[in-house]
């Protein structure tokens, strides 16, 4: 996998952010493999509005932003009422997030974003424009990659060290199951316990260890008065799809 930009494609254009925009997809299209199967990625042609690549293979689509230096705890986005509608919607695209060194053109980090990570919860909305502005009142959005489960960031780049292929198609199938769960809420849960075992820091932990986010997961449900239960419930069904493995009484380990 080639690391650096092709500049000379871009000769011609006189607009750094279309110069940029030229190189990261070009980039993209040559370099980037489809994370569901494999895949060769393909750029849609007349900049189709939800997506901008798709796999020809599987028909997965993917939404592609781009960002010089460090990727940051959010991404900024396009129009908020937009995004929410999306997400409500069965066309939703993956998002491919670039992140590259303006001084050399060279990718810093490459990460996939499964569609499936993708709930309200993880859009901020933004001020509306002032009324001096162009497009006085529109309000925008952000997508806070901090509010998303490390297993939903996949790396192909990460600080300019390639992974393996392998690697990311099987952290790729590892949350598919996530797909299953349709309503918002139930979604969030899972999600929810994801972080909290993501904040332990370790691979192994116990139900004690999971039942010291009570108090922040009663704060966020507040209409749910068996928040223990609900742990254990998520704790079980995420051991049925293989994200973590029961080890002996109240132990777990991530796979």
């Amino acid at each position: 996998m080639r690391t650096i930009f092709n500049t000379q494609i871009a000769d011609s254009y006189k607009s750094n952010s279309q110069k940029i925009r030229v190189l990261t997809e070009n980039w993209v299209g040559s370099e980037i493999f489809c994370p569901n199967c494999g895949g060769n990625v393909i750029d849609f042609e007349n900049n189709r509005p939800v997506a901008d690549f798709y796999c020809a293979n599987c028909n997965e689509e993917y939404e592609l932003k781009s960002k010089k230096d460090s990727i940051g705890k959010k991404i900024v986005d396009g129009a908020y009422k937009t995004m929410i509608e999306r997400l409500k919607s069965s066309t939703n695209p993956n998002f491919f997030f670039l992140n590259y060194n303006l001084k050399n053109y060279e990718v810093v980090n490459f990460i996939v974003i499964p569609k499936h990570f993708f709930i309200p919860e993880i859009i901020e909305k933004r001020k509306p424009l002032s009324e001096n502005a162009r497009r006085a009142g529109w309000v925008g959005c952000n997508i806070l990659l901090s509010n998303i489960p490390e297993s939903g960031k996949i790396f192909y780049i990460k600080n300019q060290q390639k992974q393996e292929k392998e690697d990311v198609l099987k952290n790729w199938q590892k949350t598919l199951f996530l797909r299953e769960s349709k309503q918002s809420e139930l979604k969030g849960w899972i999600l929810d316990i994801m972080k909290c075992i993501d904040s332990l820091g370790k691979k192994d932990f116990t139900l004690e260890d999971m039942y010291s986010f009570k108090n922040v997961l009663s704060k966020k449900y507040t209409q749910n008065n068996y928040i223990k239960d609900k742990i254990r419930q998520q704790l079980q069904f995420l051991r049925d799809k293989g994200y973590i493995k029961f080890v002996s009484r109240g132990v777990y380990r991530l796979t």
